[in-house]
Protein backbone atom coordinates (compact mmCIF):
# COMPACT_ATOMS: atom_id res chain seq x y z
CA UNK A 1 0.00 0.00 0.00
CA UNK A 2 1.21 3.33 -0.75
CA UNK A 3 2.42 5.63 1.76
CA UNK A 4 -0.40 8.54 2.45
CA UNK A 5 0.75 12.03 1.88
CA UNK A 6 -2.05 13.21 4.51
CA UNK A 7 0.29 14.95 7.17
CA UNK A 8 -1.42 13.96 10.90
CA UNK A 9 -5.05 15.53 11.25
CA UNK A 10 -7.27 16.15 14.19
CA UNK A 11 -10.74 14.15 14.47
CA UNK A 12 -12.58 16.43 11.75
CA UNK A 13 -9.93 15.90 8.99
CA UNK A 14 -8.35 19.27 9.42
CA UNK A 15 -4.55 18.92 9.95
CA UNK A 16 -2.40 19.79 12.66
CA UNK A 17 0.04 21.83 11.47
CA UNK A 18 -0.85 24.24 8.30
CA UNK A 19 2.96 24.33 6.88
CA UNK A 20 2.52 20.67 6.55
CA UNK A 21 0.69 20.94 3.85
CA UNK A 22 0.92 20.35 0.04
CA UNK A 23 -1.22 20.05 -3.45
CA UNK A 24 -1.02 16.36 -3.13
CA UNK A 25 -2.28 16.83 0.63
CA UNK A 26 -5.12 18.75 -0.95
CA UNK A 27 -5.48 16.48 -3.54
CA UNK A 28 -5.57 13.57 -1.34
CA UNK A 29 -8.71 15.06 1.60
CA UNK A 30 -10.32 16.26 -1.97
CA UNK A 31 -10.14 12.90 -2.91
CA UNK A 32 -11.77 11.46 0.85
CA UNK A 33 -14.77 13.91 -0.01
CA UNK A 34 -15.27 12.98 -3.40
CA UNK A 35 -13.59 15.99 -5.46
CA UNK A 36 -11.22 15.89 -8.19
CA UNK A 37 -9.55 19.64 -7.36
CA UNK A 38 -9.82 22.04 -10.87
CA UNK A 39 -8.25 25.12 -11.75
CA UNK A 40 -11.51 26.52 -9.82
CA UNK A 41 -10.71 24.91 -6.89
CA UNK A 42 -7.24 25.88 -6.26
CA UNK A 43 -8.26 29.33 -6.97
CA UNK A 44 -9.87 29.45 -3.85
CA UNK A 45 -7.44 26.96 -2.10
CA UNK A 46 -4.76 29.54 -2.62
CA UNK A 47 -6.90 32.31 -1.84
CA UNK A 48 -7.24 30.96 1.56
CA UNK A 49 -4.13 29.86 2.15
CA UNK A 50 -2.99 33.79 1.45
CA UNK A 51 -5.80 34.88 3.78
CA UNK A 52 -4.26 32.57 6.28
CA UNK A 53 -0.65 33.90 5.53
CA UNK A 54 -1.62 37.87 5.58
CA UNK A 55 -4.83 37.41 8.66
CA UNK A 56 -3.21 34.88 10.89
CA UNK A 57 -6.74 32.73 10.84
CA UNK A 58 -8.82 31.11 8.28
CA UNK A 59 -12.53 32.87 7.33
CA UNK A 60 -14.22 32.95 10.74
CA UNK A 61 -17.60 32.01 9.05
CA UNK A 62 -19.16 30.98 5.67
CA UNK A 63 -20.47 34.47 5.44
CA UNK A 64 -17.23 36.19 5.80
CA UNK A 65 -15.44 33.74 3.53
CA UNK A 66 -18.03 34.33 0.55
CA UNK A 67 -17.29 38.26 1.56
CA UNK A 68 -13.39 37.32 1.84
CA UNK A 69 -13.90 36.01 -2.12
CA UNK A 70 -16.19 38.46 -3.30
CA UNK A 71 -13.78 41.21 -2.46
CA UNK A 72 -11.07 39.69 -3.77
CA UNK A 73 -12.44 37.92 -7.56
CA UNK A 74 -15.65 39.87 -7.50
CA UNK A 75 -19.31 38.79 -7.60
CA UNK A 76 -19.18 35.82 -9.88
CA UNK A 77 -17.07 33.54 -7.41
CA UNK A 78 -17.75 35.34 -4.63
CA UNK A 79 -21.60 34.30 -3.60
CA UNK A 80 -22.48 31.29 -1.60
CA UNK A 81 -23.90 29.25 -4.54
CA UNK A 82 -20.57 28.95 -6.39
CA UNK A 83 -18.71 28.11 -3.80
CA UNK A 84 -21.10 25.25 -2.49
CA UNK A 85 -20.79 23.87 -6.57
CA UNK A 86 -17.02 23.93 -5.28
CA UNK A 87 -16.98 22.71 -1.74
CA UNK A 88 -20.55 20.93 -0.96
CA UNK A 89 -21.72 21.34 2.66
CA UNK A 90 -20.34 23.98 4.47
CA UNK A 91 -17.69 25.97 1.76
CA UNK A 92 -15.49 27.12 4.28
CA UNK A 93 -15.34 24.28 6.13
CA UNK A 94 -14.96 22.14 3.51
CA UNK A 95 -12.82 24.60 1.48
CA UNK A 96 -10.19 25.48 5.03
CA UNK A 97 -9.54 21.34 5.29
CA UNK A 98 -8.42 21.07 1.81
CA UNK A 99 -6.42 23.62 2.08
CA UNK A 100 -4.83 22.87 5.08
CA UNK A 101 -6.34 25.62 7.52
CA UNK A 102 -7.60 25.45 11.10
CA UNK A 103 -11.26 24.51 11.33
CA UNK A 104 -12.85 28.25 10.62
CA UNK A 105 -14.25 29.48 13.97
CA UNK A 106 -18.12 29.77 13.48
CA UNK A 107 -18.56 26.60 11.51
CA UNK A 108 -20.70 23.78 12.62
Amino acid sequence: MAKSVTPERNNEGFLEDASAWSRETAEAIANEDGLNLNENHWEIIMFLREFYKEHEMSPPSNRLFVKAVKDAMGEEKGNSIYLMQLFPGTPAKTACRIAGLPRPTNCL
